[in-house]
Parts: structure tokens; C-alpha cells; sequence
């Protein structure tokens, strides 16, 4: 059901199809996305379902532009338009990132060496934001992550993984991006921080962003769906 936030879709896929070819196995081509036609509204959060390899995972990098489509359209609502990921320029797919469309991973990746505190600030520095208003955003954000303040000054290899997935959570929920693709927000993390995201996620719906989400903790899928989309092996949907 569509939250009565808006029925403003922000992201749109369109008979949506990708692949990939085995070159060292004389061209063999597997797909993995056939037809998919997904539509996320703001104000909603949409749960891919399906087993494993039914291109959950696929899908997302597909709709963040880092892996291209073989066919299809990925319509993202940017700046009042729609701009296809699918065949839209390298300059233009960052400009959306930079604006309209996060992404938190399951991993993060970040310059080594670099100040946790500085690492998430950057995303607000880099928005135009003053370096002592991103860092004061940036250190609200790590504490409510329960990341504690003598950690702030440290660079998050040093971290564990539990650590290291709420510092990219506060990069990916700090910038308030209109769209939002979360891919297992809460995989490594305990029940007192799986809680904190969950309010972060029905938080970032009120203000109306458009979040799709890869989700395995039932509890957790079940606390922010709106609705699930399920993604069906293609030999199951053949």
C-alpha cells in the first residue's frame, strides 16, 4: 500500500533487465533481471524479497548506476525531471548521487587514514556546508550510532564491522537524500543499534524520501515496509 505522504514516484524501473557474461567460459551469458518493473513512491519503503541469487543485490547496483543495465530504464526523480541511470553519462549519474540517491552498503569504503568524523562530515563539506556545521552535524550523527566521541578522531579501519556499518549508515542518512537504497542497513549491528536505524529509516519516510531496502532480519523488514517486492529466481519465473 502507498503511504498517503505523496504518490510521487521517485524511482521507476522499466522492463529493467541485466546479465552478466562468463568471458573465461567462452561468452556464457547468465541472467539474472528480466522485466522488472519496480516503483518506489516518497514517503515509502519498499523491501526487495526473494531467496538468495534472485538479484536483490543486482538490482540495487543496477538502480545506483554501478552496474549497467543490458536493457530496460531506471527513471530517478532528479530535480524536478526524470533522468534514466540506464543510459545517462558518468557526470551525470554522480550529480544524482551527489543530490538525489544514496546508497549505504553493506561495506564501507573509504580514503584510509582519514578521521571518522571527517569522514562523514565530508558528505555535508562536500554539499557546501561549513567545515564546523558538518563536523557538528557529523559527531550528532555518530553518537546517536552509539560511535562514542573517543572514537570520532580515530580512521574507521580501525573499527569493527559492526562499527564500521554505522559510520557508512551516518554518511548514507546524514546527507537526507530525497532517494535512498539501504542493502542490509542492520546486518551486523546488535538490537540496541538495529533499533536506532529502524527510527532513522521511519524518520527519513516522514520527510518524505523513497527508500528501497535489501532486508534478511524479518523483524527488521517487517518494522519499516511499506510493501515487499519479490524477486523470483528467473528459473522460477520462467
Amino acid at each position: 500500500m502507498i503511504p498517503p505522504v505523496t504518490q510521487t514516484p521517485m524511482l521507476r524501473t522499466e522492463a529493467l533487465a541485466k546479465g552478466f557474461t562468463l568471458h573465461l567460459r567462452d561468452g556464457l551469458h547468465i541472467p539474472v533481471l528480466a522485466g522488472v518493473e519496480l516503483t518506489a513512491y516518497a514517503g515509502e519503503c519498499v523491501v526487495l524479497s526473494g531467496p538468495s541469487g534472485a538479484g536483490k543485490s543486482t538490482l540495487m547496483r543496477a538502480l545506483y548506476g554501478n552496474y549497467r543495465a543490458d536493457s530496460g530504464r531506471i527513471l530517478v526523480r532528479h530535480r524536478h525531471a526524470e533522468i534514466d541511470i540506464a543510459t545517462a553519462d558518468p557526470r551525470a549519474i554522480l550529480a544524482v548521487r551527489h543530490e538525489t540517491l544514496g546508497y549505504v552498503s553493506q561495506f564501507l569504503r573509504v580514503v584510509p587514514r582519514i578521521p571518522t568524523l571527517d569522514v562523514v562530515a565530508e558528505v555535508l563539506t562536500a554539499r557546501g556546508r561549513s567545515q564546523e556545521e558538518a563536523r557538528a552535524a557529523a559527531t550528532a550523527m555518530l553518537l546517536r550510532l552509539n560511535i562514542p566521541a573517543r572514537l570520532h578522531g580515530l580512521p574507521p579501519a580501525t573499527f569493527s564491522g559492526g562499527e564500521q556499518q554505522r559510520v557508512n549508515l551516518a554518511r548514507g542518512f546524514i546527507a537526507e537524500h530525497p532517494i535512498l537504497l539501504l542493502d542490509e542497513p542492520t546486518a551486523s549491528l546488535d538490537a540496541a543499534n538495529r533499533d536506532v536505524v529502524v527510527t532513522m529509516v521511519r524518520e527519513a519516510k516522514t520527510r518524505g524520501a523513497a527508500i528501497v531496502a535489501i532486508c534478511h532480519d524479518a523483524e527488521v523488514r517487517d518494522s519499516i515496509a511499506d510493501r515487499l517486492f519479490p524477486l523470483p529466481p528467473l528459473q522460477e519465473a520462467a
